[in-house]
């Protein structure tokens, strides 16, 4: 992960009155390294032993901010536990049905399919989400042996 990335995000807080906590940075920095979409629950145990004073509710109302803020977005799949992502360009996800390892992968925008949506529809589209799923290499590599 890039310093600039970082301090651009710290940068971002900053301009919207929100203090920069040691616990805010770290969690920020966690999510920026992550490639893993980390729940609020994963961020927590990683963080654990650097701030033990901390708990899982710091953790989701720094998500929270983050999100509010346009930091990162909230991934939402059925019943499981919300997944955070600090990319917040236009990309999709692939997301294993063994372990939930979910991975980003670039495809060009859908427009058609927005535009299609809104002339049967009648709607106006804001936006669009898509989830490819299947087996992941490591859980497809364990089922062979």
């Amino acid at each position: 992960m890039s310093e600039q990335r970082l301090q651009e995000a710290i940068d971002t807080l900053k301009s919207s009155g929100v203090r920069i906590t040691p616990q805010r940075h770290a969690v920020l920095e966690y999510l920026l390294n992550a490639m893993t979409h980390p729940t609020a629950d994963d961020i927590y145990k990683a963080l654990e032993s650097k701030f033990p004073n901390m708990s899982v509710a710091t953790v989701y109302n720094n998500l929270r901010v983050f999100r509010e803020i346009g930091l990162v977005r909230e991934l939402t799949y059925g019943d499981s536990s919300s997944r955070f992502d600090c990319n917040t360009s236009d990309h999709y996800h692939i997301i294993c049905e063994s372990c939930g390892k979910i991975v980003d992968f670039h495809y060009p925008k859908l427009n058609e399919v927005e535009a299609l949506a809104e002339q049967v529809t009648g709607f106006t589209v804001s936006h669009h989400r898509m989830e490819v799923y299947g087996t992941c290499s490591e859980c497809k590599a364990k089922t062979a042996h």
